[in-house]
C-alpha cells in the first residue's frame, strides 16, 4: 500500500483545497497520471500520482482544505503484480476481475468496476468527460479493446452529461448553492467560470467564499486581500527578514548573439523561430549548472546544492498575482524545445492548470520583465532558494568596440543573493557566466 497525500506545490504553501478527483476506487493508475485537481491561494494545480497500482479508498472529500502532508487516498501498488494461482475452493464464473476494495470499506456492497473504468485510464476518461462522451459508445482501438486517447479524439462530442465549469466554479457554486446547470457560461466554449457564479449570487459578500477577505471596518476605500497576494506578501516578508540579500548588475552586449538567432531563424518556419528570452534563459541554467554555489537551497543552516538545474521562471497571472513553474533541466533543453517548453509552461499558469511537477523545488529564479518595458529588476529570492536572476528588456545603447562608438542592442542582468549561501565573488561568477555564453550563442 501507498499512500497520496497533499503535496507541497511551494514554499508558500502551508495548505490546499481538493477541487476535484480524476479518480475513483478502483482505478487503474500509473505514475505520473493525473488523480487530482488542488487549488492553492496562487492558482488551481493538477496533481499527478507517484505510485502506479490501483486506487484503494479516497479520503478526502473536494472541497476540503487540508495541510501539506494531508493522507488523501490509498494506492495498493500489488494491484499492478499478476494475481495468484487460483485458491482450491471453487472460482466463480471467470468475469472481469474486480477491482480491490478500499482499506476502509467495511460495508459490504457490490464492488464491480463499472465497464469504462475497466477500458480507459483516468487520463482518458478525464478528456471523454470534458467533450461530454460517453465511453461507454466508444469503441477502444487499444489492446483488449482499451479506449485510448486517439479514440476519445476521434469521436464527436454529443450531448454532454455534466455542465462545463471550471473547478474554482464548481467551488463557489457549491458553497453559495448556485445550480450551475441555469448558467450561462462566458468561458470558452461556454464553460462556467468563477465570475459567471459571482454574477449570480447576491450582494458583494459573495467575492468572500473565494477570498475569505476580513472585512475592513475602518476604511471604506480599502482594497481586499485575497489569498494569492496575501501568499506572496507572506512569502516575500519572510524572505526580507530572513534572507540577507546582496544585488550585483551587469550590462551585456547582445550584438552577437541576435545576429545569430538572426540567422538561425531566417530558414525556419515562423511558428518556430527563436526569441531573445530564449537564449536568456538558456545562458541563466547553463550558468547555474558553472557556478553550483547558486543552484540549490538553504535548509536548516546549510547551503544544499541541487544536481539538476529547475529553472524558476517568474509568470505574472492576469487576475493579479505570481507563480514561479520550473522549467526542469533547462541547461540540457535544445533552444527550440526549451522556447516550446516554455510557451506552454506560461500558458498553463496563466489558465490554471499547472501540474504539481511543474510546481515543485525550482532551484533558481529568473524575472524577465523586458515586455514590460522594465530597464532592470532587483527582484526578492524565493526561499528556500539562495539566487534570483533579473533580467531587462532588450534596448541599444551605446558601445565602445575596438575605440569607436557604435549602437548595439544589450541587456542588464542583476543578481539577487543570499549572503548566508555566497559571497559577492561568486555572484559575480554568475553575471560573467552568463555574459560569456551569451558572446558564443552557437554553445547555447
Amino acid at each position: 500500500m501507498a499512500d497520496f497525500a497533499m503535496p507541497s506545490l511551494g514554499a508558500d504553501m502551508d495548505e490546499g483545497t481538493l477541487v476535484e478527483w480524476l479518480v475513483g476506487p478502483g482505478d487503474t493508475v500509473t505514475k505520473g497520471d493525473v488523480v487530482a485537481v488542488v487549488e492553492t491561494a496562487k492558482s488551481t494545480i493538477e496533481v499527478e500520482c507517484f505510485d502506479s497500482g490501483t486506487v484503494g479508498a479516497l479520503l478526502v472529500e473536494p472541497g476540503t482544505t487540508v495541510p501539506v502532508g494531508t493522507r488523501m487516498a490509498v494506492i495498493d501498488s500489488g494491484a499492478e503484480s499478476p494475481a495468484p494461482a487460483p485458491a482450491p475452493a471453487p472460482a466463480p464464473a471467470p468475469a472481469k476481475a474486480t477491482a480491490p476494495t478500499s482499506e476502509l470499506q467495511t460495508t459490504p456492497g457490490p464492488t464491480t468496476t463499472p465497464t469504462r473504468d475497466a477500458v480507459s485510464t483516468p487520463l482518458v476518461r478525464h478528456l471523454a468527460e470534458q467533450k461530454g462522451i460517453d465511453l461507454s459508445s466508444v469503441h477502444g482501438s487499444g489492446k483488449g479493446g482499451r479506449i485510448t486517447r486517439s479514440d476519445v479524439e476521434h469521436t464527436p462530442a454529443e450531448r454532454p452529461h455534466r455542465v462545463k465549469a471550471s473547478p474554482l466554479a464548481r467551488r463557489l457554486a457549491l458553497s453559495s448553492g448556485v445550480d450551475l446547470s441555469a448558467l450561462r457560461g462566458t468561458g470558452r466554449g461556454g464553460t462556467i467560470r468563477a465570475e459567471d457564479v459571482r454574477a449570480a449570487t447576491a450582494g458583494p459578500a459573495s467575492r468572500t467564499v473565494e477570498s475569505r477577505e476580513p472585512a475592513c471596518p475602518s476604511s471604506a476605500t480599502a482594497e481586499p486581500t485575497y489569498p494569492a497576494r496575501a501568499a506572496i506578501a507572506a512569502l516575500m516578508s519572510r524572505a526580507n527578514r530572513e534572507i540577507p540579500h546582496y544585488y550585483l548588475s551587469t550590462t551585456i552586449d547582445l550584438a552577437v548573439a541576435m545576429a545569430w538567432m538572426r540567422d538561425r531563424n531566417a530558414s525556419r518556419p515562423v511558428a518556430e523561430r527563436l526569441v531573445p528570452a530564449a537564449l536568456l534563459l538558456k545562458s541563466v541554467a547553463l550558468a547555474a549548472r558553472r557556478v553550483p554555489e547558486l543552484n540549490g537551497y538553504w535548509k536548516e543552516e546549510a547551503f544544499v546544492p541541487s544536481p539538476a538545474v529547475r529553472l524558476g521562471v517568474a509568470v505574472s497571472l492576469r487576475g493579479g498575482g505570481l507563480v514561479a513553474p520550473a522549467l526542469a533541466d533547462a541547461d540540457t533543453m535544445p533552444l527550440p524545445e526549451l522556447m516550446a517548453t516554455l510557451k506552454g509552461l506560461v500558458s498553463r499558469a496563466r489558465s490554471g492548470r499547472l501540474r504539481a511537477s511543474e510546481t515543485a523545488d525550482p532551484t533558481l529564479t529568473v524575472t524577465n520583465l523586458g515586455d514590460q518595458g522594465v530597464e532592470a529588476v532587483f527582484g526578492v529570492i524565493y526561499p528556500p532558494q539562495v539566487a534570483l536572476v533579473g533580467l531587462g528588456r532588450v534596448t541599444e545603447r551605446p558601445v565602445a568596440v575596438d575605440g569607436m562608438l557604435t549602437v548595439h542592442p544589450t541587456v542588464t542582468a542583476t543578481l539577487a543573493a543570499d549572503h548566508r549561501a555566497s559571497d559577492g565573488a561568486t555572484g559575480a561568477r554568475l553575471l560573467t557566466a552568463i555574459d560569456r555564453l551569451l558572446q558564443r550563442p552557437e554553445e547555447l
